[in-house]
């Protein structure tokens, strides 16, 4: 009970710094608000996409474990989707255009390399925007909060009564903005490194199934 005493104490108190907080610092409470609900948005989907990109590759490759030649495998290939199954595509597709060729195997790896390339890029998407987010918050929160001070002391400025009684309901409404930008920041950069790593893993896990292809197709290449 005095745990949920508190949570209402200190919820009614933030309320009452809102109404407190002059024009901008309202606007930027709103504008963080908007980021920390953005955020949440993009860490769930770049989750959810991670996890859904992992499995995809974990079924073409062991669909491709079990085939005995890559290279009589459809470029086209039905049914199959992920990076692993567009590397495969892409270098499939090469080998058969450049077949017969003393450079065909230059062309599978050029064709890997851009496809890995474009994989980091898909594996990377978003996140400089939840990086944005970030590193802005904090920042924003301090403007708003600086912003509300200078305010609060150029009201009273000219007051012979000056006091901290006067100069606290400022202040205080001034500081609520650098714990809404921390409230956003905080969560955020957890999810950012947490995300930031399974991209990192993917990317390298990428780069490891293309060398790998690379070398499956070379070897039969030479026993063809």
């Amino acid at each position: 009970m005095n745990g949920l005493h508190t949570f209402f104490v200190i919820e009614a108190n933030m309320i009452q710094a809102f109404g407190q907080s002059n024009a901008a610092g309202k606007a930027i409470v709103f504008l963080l608000i908007i980021f920390s609900v953005l955020a949440w948005t993009v860490m769930w989907g770049k989750n959810k996409e991670l996890n859904r990109l992992r499995h995809q590759n974990h079924l073409f490759e062991k669909r491709l474990s079990a085939t005995e030649s890559v290279l009589g495998i459809d470029p086209k290939m039905p049914g199959t989707t992920g990076p692993y199954a567009v590397l495969a595509r892409d270098a499939l597709k090469a080998y058969k255009r450049a077949q017969g060729s003393t450079y065909s195997i230059e062309h599978v790896e050029n064709a890997l390399q851009r496809a890995v390339a474009r994989g980091s890029v898909m594996y990377e998407g978003r996140m400089t925007l939840l990086g944005s987010i970030v590193s802005g918050a904090p920042f924003l929160g301090l403007l708003g909060t600086v912003w509300g001070v200078m305010d609060a002391f150029g009201a009273i400025a000219g007051g012979e009564g000056a006091s901290i009684a006067s100069l606290a309901p400022g202040v205080s409404g001034a500081l609520l903005t650098t714990v809404a930008g921390l409230l956003v920041a905080i969560p955020s950069v957890f999810g950012y490194n947490y995300l930031l790593t399974q991209v990192k893993m993917g990317i390298t896990e990428l780069e490891n199934f293309a060398s790998n292809l690379a070398d499956r197709i070379e070897l039969e290449a030479k026993e063809n």
